[in-house]
């Protein structure tokens, strides 16, 4: 139970970032920010928590930060023409070094935050259901709940038919009408604000404050979900639950001898990357990206 626990708290920020990964790629953008999309969206939360003294204003203002990140991206990809990896790796050193900048000029170490109230707090001492319900926190449901919308939205909804096939066709959705860039920059949008969300689970909930590098790798590690899980809503999640035992299992290894060995706590540290990594290793033959990602005008 302790592993399942441990599990959700650890995937639930991917999470975020990996729907929206899903939303950004599968309308034909690779999104490599979402890196610093999570970063931006865990500084602004702690920002505006602060100085509202209210964790759902902090909340608001990640998923802000997160729509500009997202905006800006297509910005850059979309009508400046630069190559969306260097777009996206240029996003995530800035706001590395703007966020590094900021906390050290205006913020004092360690300020800490609180996270919004558990949705059901009489649920809080049932283990992993009470976390599911958001007996803990309301981050959880609110990834789960996310999930299933993004997955109705991508297939069972007009605007997911447009986005399918503006990522799978680009030529044949401009020849139907639809402002392929317009939609782009939507749903890049889109994507910034939950990948900014998981940014926000990260500062308010996970460590109720804000420092240098908060993300530490987690929207590589979602972009590494979104596609062991084929560009697909649950699939993505599905993985990022899979890193999540990872790095519970990690945790819960720390100071434990592993078949007589011990290992080094720095060892065990990479063990959810490196499942990422052997995750890709095993499926990148057998998956099949959208046919438009990366073919913009």
């Amino acid at each position: 139970m302790e592993v399942l626990e441990s599990t959700l708290r650890f995937a639930t920020p991917v999470a975020f970032a990996a729907l929206g990964g899903v939303l950004s790629e599968r309308v034909g953008v690779v999104n490599i920010a979402l890196e610093g999309m999570m970063l931006a969206g865990a500084f602004a939360a702690m920002a505006a928590a602060l100085a509202a003294g209210c964790p759902w204003i902090g909340l608001a203002a990640a998923v802000g930060v997160g729509l500009l990140m997202g905006v800006l991206h297509a910005l850059l990809v979309l009508h400046l023409r630069v190559d969306a990896i260097i777009s996206g790796v240029g996003l995530n050193l800035a706001v590395l070094g703007l966020t590094t900048f900021l906390l050290r000029s205006f913020y004092k170490a360690g300020a800490q935050v609180s996270g919004p109230a558990a949705w059901l707090p009489a649920l809080q001492g049932v283990p992993v259901l009470g976390t599911l319900l958001g007996g803990r926190s309301p981050f959880v449901p609110l990834a789960l709940l996310l999930t299933l919308a993004t997955w109705y939205v991508v297939y069972r909804t007009r605007a997911g038919l447009q986005l399918r096939a503006v990522g799978e066709a680009p030529s044949a959705a401009r020849a139907a009408g639809i402002p392929l860039n317009g939609l782009r920059t939507l749903w890049l949008a889109a994507g910034g604000g939950l990948a900014a969300v998981g940014g926000a689970y990260l500062s308010l909930e996970a460590a109720h404050t804000f420092t240098e590098n908060l993300s530490a790798g987690r929207g590589y590690l979602a972009l590494a979900a979104v596609i062991f899980g084929r560009w697909h809503p649950l699939g993505a999640v599905g993985a990022v639950l899979f890193f999540g035992l990872g790095e519970a299992a990690q945790v819960a290894l720390q100071g434990r001898p592993v078949f007589g060995v011990q290992l080094s706590a720095d060892l065990l540290t990479t063990l959810p990357y490196l499942l990422g990594l052997l995750a890709l290793a095993g499926a990148l033959g057998k998956t099949r990206p959208p046919a438009g990602l990366g073919q913009l005008e």
